[in-house]
């Protein structure tokens, strides 16, 4: 996902560098030409269902992850469409992490929750509303959620790096499970213009995931995980985009 993004973002930049070049000869018509587009810097706060991985570590002595979600850091960026006024496709990724650890008689028990995921997105601006762009559309792509558990007694080094498999009592230990999955995330966005070229967004959604498969550590299978513990998860998105805006 992230080499994806990567490439549509090179092109995008290409695609902004024209359209604002065309832009200043057509001065009188920034936000009524069909075409344009933008892209930037897209952080926001995601709400994870973890209420079964809470009950999971609260019976294991690792600690319990918070509930207040997490933070996300990403990108997104999209061109209009000119035989549809309005309607734009883009692309967009995201990533987040959160952890807890705690030291228990020398023990020290970790805990790291991962989620992200990038995708297509589509996207409506409502034509009726002038002095900012309210749209409606939709994520389509994949992600993956991650859950790293870390047990250590001690510091590594060289000498000691693979003494510890040998132990039956070995104390140390970093299972890992993962969960890859596909999302549809239907969207609202308010795109609220300060400048000819640049608009910050505020906007909100929900994370539906389907067709996920559950493996841990070197891409073992997995079974027997609860189905409320999954990437279904509500968010509220934000960002800064430069482009040529039509609305």
């Amino acid at each position: 996902y992230k080499l994806l993004l990567r490439e549509f973002m090179k092109k995008l930049v290409l695609l902004l560098f024209i359209l604002v070049s065309t832009a200043y000869s057509q001065e009188s018509r920034y936000f009524d030409a069909p075409f344009g587009g933008g892209g930037g810097y897209s952080p926001g706060w995601i709400f994870p269902k973890i209420d079964a991985l809470n009950k999971k570590l609260r019976f294991t002595g690792f600690p319990e992850l918070s509930t207040g979600g997490l933070y996300t850091s990403g990108g997104a960026g999209f061109i209009y469409l000119g035989f549809i006024p309005g309607l734009r496709l883009g692309g967009m990724g995201y990533g987040g992490s959160n952890s807890e650890s705690v030291m228990t008689e020398g023990i020290n028990k970790e805990v790291i929750y991962s989620l992200s995921g990038g995708g297509f997105t589509v996207e409506y601006t409502l034509p009726f509303v002038r002095d900012v762009g309210i749209s409606v559309g939709a994520a389509i792509g994949g992600g993956s959620l991650k859950v790293e558990f870390y047990k250590n007694y001690y510091d590594y080094n060289w000498d000691n790096l693979l003494e510890n498999t040998r132990s039956a009592d070995n104390v140390n230990t970093s299972p890992t499970i993962s969960n890859s999955f596909w999302f549809v995330s239907p969207t609202l966005n308010v795109d609220i213009p300060f400048y000819r070229f640049l608009v910050f967004r505020v906007g909100a959604g929900y994370q539906f995931t389907f067709a996920d498969k559950w493996t841990m550590d070197n891409d073992r299978s997995f079974s027997g995980v609860p189905s409320d513990f999954n990437g279904n998860s509500f968010f509220i998105q934000s960002g800064i985009f430069i482009g040529f805006f039509s609305f």
